[in-house]
């Protein structure tokens, strides 16, 4: 059976109006996309994010009357807008197909570093053996896929190689969907210690503990203002973006023990002096950049 998809062009402002008014007229399914290609990774806490421009789909399984509902939505528009017209909404067929299937062919097992493999649930381990940490993807950010996410695993994975890992107490500023923080426990981490602003990353990262087998005694999750200032950690990672690592030096910083080490990502090439030059000002040792798809992950040590 083919679908009608109605597809919009909308500012934030306007998503939510028009997603109920598609939903009142029997919309299946509602899709928000970014129509730039351009990703929000730390959003106001309690919110849902939205970009400045934002594709609003809503699929239909009823392909009769379509003129007649578009009328009805614009009518509906216009009585709970005052200044902006509707939006344009244009109509497609699509064939029928697997929707579920075909997204989840997209995302396959990951190996990341040497011994580190990030497997959604649907499949099978193609290594049983290894560190295998069971990830899907979902609201928080943090899947493996982007190259910010593999340069911090990469790094947690080394650690464990070398046995810097094994019984320590690791620190995820900005954690999303806790995938960090996770894979440090597997791979040999005593504890985690696991923040972000936003409640969804926390409560995302819960159920992957959980699927994953790691003890809520092991991993504890919270907002950042609820650290303890004076605590530090021998690993701490923070995979955040370029301007909050620069203000966040100092406390960031911080929280590195006498010979502990640091990872920072989620910086483009263009920002790596900045984000370098801010934490060689609080007494870390700063090792040369490594550069993944125009992503940057700078590494570094206080010295003992």
């Amino acid at each position: 059976m083919p679908w009608l998809q109605l597809k919009a062009h909308v500012a934030p402002e306007q998503a939510e109006t028009l997603e109920e008014l598609l939903l009142a007229e029997g919309a299946t399914a509602i899709t928000l996309q970014d129509a730039h290609d351009d990703p929000v990774f730390e959003p106001e806490r309690g919110s849902t994010p939205l970009w400045h421009e934002t594709v609003l789909t809503g699929l239909y399984d009823d392909l009769e009357g379509v003129d007649a509902m578009l009328e009805r939505v614009q009518q509906a528009w216009a009585a709970e807008q005052t200044e902006d017209p509707c939006p344009e909404i244009s109509v497609e067929l699509l064939a029928d197909r697997d929707w579920e299937r075909e997204w989840m062919e997209d995302f396959v097992p990951l190996q990341m570093g040497e011994r580190l493999w990030i497997v959604p649930s649907w499949h099978t381990p193609p290594e049983p053996g290894a560190v295998n940490l069971h990830l899907d993807p979902g609201l928080a950010f943090g899947t493996g896929t982007h190259p910010t996410t593999a340069l911090c695993l990469a790094w947690l994975d080394a650690l464990a190689i070398c046995e810097t890992l094994e019984g320590q107490t690791v620190l995820d500023i900005g954690t999303g969907s806790g995938i960090l923080a996770i894979a440090a426990l597997k791979l040999g981490a005593r504890q985690a210690v696991a923040t972000d602003i936003d409640p969804q990353a926390l409560t995302a990262s819960r159920d992957n503990a959980e699927r994953n087998g790691v003890q809520e005694q092991a991993l504890h999750l919270c907002y950042p203002e609820q650290l303890d200032d004076a605590e530090t950690f021998p690993v701490v990672v923070a995979n955040i973006l370029a301007g909050p690592l620069v203000e966040m030096a100092p406390m960031i910083a911080g929280h590195v023990a006498p010979g502990g080490r640091l990872a920072l990502s989620g910086i483009l090439e263009g920002q790596a002096e900045q984000v370098l030059q801010a934490y060689h000002e609080q007494g870390l040792r700063m090792d040369e950049p490594v550069t993944r798809e125009g992503w940057v992950r700078l590494t570094g040590r206080r010295p003992a």
